[in-house]
């Protein structure tokens, strides 16, 4: 049976993952996201995801290592487009 939960549950077990499986996660949606028909102006979807790449960014600043998933989802953005 699934359980739903809301918007601030989901973010609390977001913020008990790692870095890098935070990242896992917004790759995951914004991928499912992409899948979606999107009904607004092509630059208001531009924006929106920015600003999770932006998120991206930020959760990668924190992480030890020498990758940048933001820069990987750019590049699967870009090719998409």
């Amino acid at each position: 049976m699934t359980e739903n939960l809301s918007l601030r549950q989901v973010e609390e077990l977001a913020e008990k993952l790692l870095p890098n499986e935070q990242l896992r996660l917004i790759a995951l949606i914004s991928e499912r996201l992409s899948k979606l028909p999107y009904n607004k102006q092509k630059s208001d979807y531009a924006e929106y995801i920015d600003s999770l790449l932006e998120a991206c960014d930020r959760v990668a600043e924190q992480i030890d290592g020498d990758f940048d998933s933001a820069e990987d989802l750019r590049q699967i953005r870009n090719e998409r487009v």
